[in-house]
Formats: C-alpha cells, structure tokens, sequence
C-alpha cells in the first residue's frame, strides 16, 4: 500500500543510492560517516526515521480564520467557511468543512460547564466544527466528540481544559445531540444562504423570513 511514510521510506533509500552529502529529500544530508567510511546502516535508519516523524508531525494550520457575526442574542452564524482536516496518523477521520451561514450557539459545551468554561474561549473554532457535526449527524456523536477534542489540539489548548471539555460532551452532550434531531425533524434549518446585515434582528425572527435558507 502506497502512504506517505512508505513513500519517505523509498525516498531515503534512494538518498542513500548517492554520493554521501547528496540527499534528494529538501534540506536533508545523509550524515553517520565520512566519504572514506562505510555508512552505519543502523544510524542511517535512526536519522531516517526521526526525521520522517518529525516532518510528519508538523502542525497543520485550521481551514480559514474564524469569522463570525451575531444575531441581536448570542446565536452567532459564520461570514466564511472554516474547515478541520486529520493529522497524519487520523485518517481514520474525514475532514469537515463547516460553511458560510452555519448559524451556532456553540451549544456543543452543556451550558452547566459556561461558568467554568465560556462557549467563545479559546477553543472555539473547534466548537463551532463540534456544533455543526452535531446538527448535521453524519457522523457518530462518538466520532463528533473525538474530532472536537483533536481540533482542540491543533489550537494547543491545554491538556486539562481539553480533557475536561471532552469529558463534559461525552457526559451530557446527549441532550444537545437528541434536541438537534427533534429541531431538524420539525423542519428546522441551520445553514443560511442571506445573511442578515441588521445588528437589531434576532435569530427567531430571521429564521422564519422566506428566502434565507437554501431551497
């Protein structure tokens, strides 16, 4: 099977094909020995291996700035899309993309925990990919959960507000889950097509307006 790391692997086999000093990876100098030595095998592939983790293990930037804009209450939409795409090594998740018009209240934090830990802190632009995993239900509320805790740590929010934020909607992120489900069954919708340009309208009214959804 043909993946990055088996890709890199060919790479530096090749490298070590040529004249020591000469790398064909960017930036890389095969190194462990002089041109009058033999090279180590065993610390070619110590360097080989650190290097390749290292490079895979670079932090990937989010999918577009967190641009928001609100109703007259605090239920917000976005004026842009953002996105969360898998690391290396979470592949296993497909990558979200959240688009313009997605209205949220980041509601995927249980309100009882907003005294502790406020909807709009740091870790927001993960909550507003958790909101919308959670309306749309394409995925497990397992899998949204996940995804929510690793967006959180691509922002290097700390360990322990991300633990504890992740125990909090696997604890009583249920409720949210299941109201979502009942809204979108009624007929509600959460992803806007005219965006309101009045700081006065409040979510209610806008939402009942003919034209401000897609068909």
């Amino acid at each position: 099977m043909l993946t990055r790391r088996n890709l890199l692997r060919w790479a530096a086999g090749m490298a070590a094909c040529l004249p020591m000093g000469v790398g064909i990876i960017p930036g890389w100098r095969l190194s462990g020995a002089s041109e009058a030595q033999e090279p180590d095998p065993s610390a070619q592939a110590i360097t080989m291996e650190s290097w390749m983790n290292e490079w895979m293990s670079v932090s990937k930037a989010p999918g577009g700035m967190l641009r928001i804009s609100r109703f007259r209450g605090p239920i917000y939409f976005l004026t842009a899309p953002i996105s969360w795409t898998p690391n290396p090594g979470q592949e296993v998740y497909k990558a979200v993309t959240v688009p313009t018009g997605f209205v949220t209240d980041f509601a995927s934090i249980p309100r009882i925990f907003w005294s502790a830990l406020r909807p709009d802190g740091e870790y927001a632009y993960a909550a507003v990919v958790h909101d919308y995993l959670y309306w749309t239900q394409t995925r497990t509320r397992k899998e949204a959960d996940h995804i929510f805790k690793m967006a959180m740590e691509d922002f290097e929010v700390g360990a322990v507000t991300v633990g504890t934020i992740y125990s909090a909607v696997r604890l009583g992120g249920e409720s949210a889950w299941n109201d979502n489900a009942e809204k979108k069954a009624q007929g509600e919708k959460r992803v806007l097509t005219r965006l309101p340009q009045d700081p006065r309208i409040t979510w209610d009214d806008w939402k009942q307006r003919p034209g401000v959804f897609a068909p």
